[in-house]
C-alpha cells in the first residue's frame, strides 16, 4: 500500500480515558480522522472504578485545551478552575461529555487484542514503515475485527495491572489463593457493602504512596464510628517525617494535608505502623490471613489485605511491533531517565513529547499513564502535552512537536529515596535526591486520585 492510501486510514487510539479523548481532540484540531477503541461500555472505565476519589489536581489542570474547543459549541462550560473534581465529576462533568461530542469516532465494548504491521511480524524489514498498521479487536460480542491505521497511539494505561504485594514483584506464595480477601483499590466506604466489609475489622495496608495516605485516612475515619476497625500499615522501608509529604509546607497543600491525615491516623492509633516488611508469603489462620516477610516476620492476622503497590503496563498486545522501552521502568527509552523514581524521587519531570516517546517502530506511541512504565506521579496535564506533541508531528508540524509548552511546578511531595537495606534510613542519606521533601507534579488538592494519577 502506497503512503498516500496509508495517509487516508484513520489514526487509532487505544483507550476512551482522559489522555485517549485529547489524543482524538487535538488529531480532529490537525484535520487527521481519529479512532478510539475503549473495551470498557463507555469513557473513562478505569475512572469509574476510583469516582469517590477526589483529584490532587484541580479543574484548571485536568481539562485539554484541544478538548475544550470541541466542547465550547455544545454549551460546555469548564468548572471552576480552583476546584477539585472527583473521579465522578470529571467523568460526568467533562469525559463523558467530550467523547459524546467525539461521537462515533469512539467505539466501546472494543478491546484491542493486538497491533502489527500489515503483512510483516516483528522480523521483517523489508517495506516495513510503508506498511499500514493492522489493530485486531475483540467485540463485546464475542466477535472479531481488523482494523487498518495510519499510525497507533496507546493510551490504555495501567489500571488493569496492579503490583502484588510480593516485595520482588511477583505475587507473594499464597496471593493468589486468598484473593477474595484482598483488593488493590482504595476502599469507597460510603458503598455499604463495601463498608460492611472492612466494618469492624483488622486491615493490612500495603504501599506507602498516594493510594496508601488515602486508604489510611478512610480507615481511620471509619474506626471512629465503628469500633474495632484497625488498619495496619506495612511499608517497606522507614518512616520519617518525609514518608508523609511536605505536611504544611507542602506546595501541594492538599497533598500535604492528606499525608498529615495519614500521620494522624498512626498517631491516633486507629493505624499501627510495619516497618521494613517485605511479603513474602499470605498464610491462612483459620478464616484470617496472616503475612509473612522476607525476614520469617509474622504479624498477628488480619481480616483484609489492601495492596496499593503500583501498576505496570501491558505491552502483551503490542508483541508485533518494536518498541523501545527501558528494562527497569517499562517506559520508553529516552523518558525513562527523566522520570525514574531510583534517580528522581525528588526530581524535576521535565515536559516532554513525540522526541522522549518515539520508538523504532514508526507512528506507535504509549502516552499517558502507560508511557511511565512502572514510574509514579504521572499527571493529566502531562499526558495533554504529550498527545498536543505526537498529534503534531503526526500532522507534519515538526516545529510544533517539538515545541514545550507547558510548566511543571514542583510540589513538596518526596518519595522513593532511601538505603533498601535499611528501613530506617532518612531519604536525604540513601542516595536519593532530596533532604527536605521536594517531588515535581501538577496542582493540589483533597484526598487523592490513585498512586501516580492525576
Amino acid at each position: 500500500m502506497n503512503a498516500p492510501i496509508t495517509d487516508q486510514l484513520p489514526v487509532v487510539v487505544i483507550g476512551a480515558g482522559p489522555i485517549g479523548l485529547a489524543a482524538a481532540a487535538h488529531l480532529v484540531e490537525r484535520g487527521l480522522e481519529p479512532l478510539v477503541l475503549e473495551a470498557g461500555p463507555s469513557a473513562g472505565t478505569a475512572v469509574r472504578d476510583w469516582a469517590h476519589v477526589r483529584l490532587f489536581s484541580p479543574w484548571a489542570e485536568v481539562t485539554d485545551s484541544a478538548a475544550e474547543k470541541l466542547l465550547a459549541p455544545t454549551g460546555w462550560v469548564r468548572p471552576d478552575g480552583a476546584t477539585y473534581p472527583t473521579g465522578d465529576d470529571w467523568l460526568e462533568r467533562y469525559l463523558q461529555p467530550l467523547a459524546d461530542v467525539l461521537g462515533d469516532k469512539v467505539r466501546y465494548g472494543a478491546t484491542v487484542t493486538g497491533v502489527a504491521r500489515a503483512g510483516r511480524d516483528r522480523i521483517v524489514d523489508a517495506d516495513r514503515a510503508e506498511q499500514p498498521f493492522n489493530v485486531h479487536v475483540l467485540l463485546a460480542d464475542g466477535g472479531e475485527e481488523r482494523v487498518s491505521a495510519r499510525a497507533v497511539i496507546d493510551a490504555s494505561g495501567t489500571w488493569t495491572l496492579p503490583s502484588p504485594m510480593g516485595a520482588d514483584g511477583l505475587p507473594a506464595l499464597g496471593e493468589t489463593a486468598a484473593a477474595g480477601r484482598i483488593s488493590y483499590r482504595v476502599p469507597d466506604l460510603k458503598d455499604p457493602v463495601v463498608r460492611a466489609r472492612y466494618a469492624g475489622k483488622r486491615a493490612a495496608v500495603i504501599g506507602s504512596g498516594a493510594s496508601a495516605f488515602t486508604a489510611l485516612a478512610y480507615l481511620a475515619d471509619l474506626a471512629k464510628d465503628e469500633p474495632g476497625t484497625h488498619a495496619l500499615w506495612i511499608v517497606r522501608r522507614g518512616i520519617t517525617d518525609s514518608t508523609f509529604g511536605g505536611g504544611e509546607s507542602d506546595q501541594l497543600p492538599a497533598r500535604g494535608a492528606l499525608g498529615l491525615r495519614a500521620k494522624a491516623a498512626v498517631e491516633d492509633s486507629h493505624a499501627s505502623a510495619v516497618t521494613g516488611f517485605r511479603t513474602q508469603a499470605v498464610e491462612r489462620d483459620g478464616d484470617r490471613l496472616v503475612l509473612v516477610a522476607e525476614d520469617g516476620r509474622r504479624l498477628d492476622p488480619v481480616d483484609e489485605i489492601i495492596v496499593l503497590t503500583g501498576f505496570r503496563p501491558d505491552v502483551s498486545f503490542l508483541s508485533e511491533v518494536r518498541l523501545g522501552l527501558d528494562e527497569r521502568l517499562q517506559a520508553p527509552t529516552a523518558l525513562a531517565p527523566l522520570i525514574d523514581p531510583n534517580v528522581h524521587s525528588c526530581g524535576t519531570v521535565y515536559p516532554h513529547g513525540v522526541n522522549e516517546l518515539s520508538h523504532p517502530e514508526q507512528d506507535v506511541y504509549l502516552v499517558g499513564m502507560k508511557s511511565y512504565g512502572r514510574a509514579p506521579t504521572f499527571l493529566a496535564m502531562t499526558g495533554y502535552e504529550q498527545v498536543r506533541s505526537v498529534t503534531a508531528a503526526l500532522a507534519g508540524d515538526r516545529e510544533a512537536a517539538e515545541r514545550v509548552e507547558l510548566t511543571l511546578p514542583e510540589t513538596g511531595v518526596c518519595g522513593g529515596a532511601g538505603l533498601y537495606d535499611d528501613p530506617d534510613a532518612v531519604s536525604g542519606e540513601g542516595g536519593g535526591c532530596c533532604a527536605a521533601p521536594a517531588t515535581l507534579q501538577i496542582g493540589v488538592g483533597a484526598p487523592t486520585a490513585p498512586s501516580g494519577g492525576y
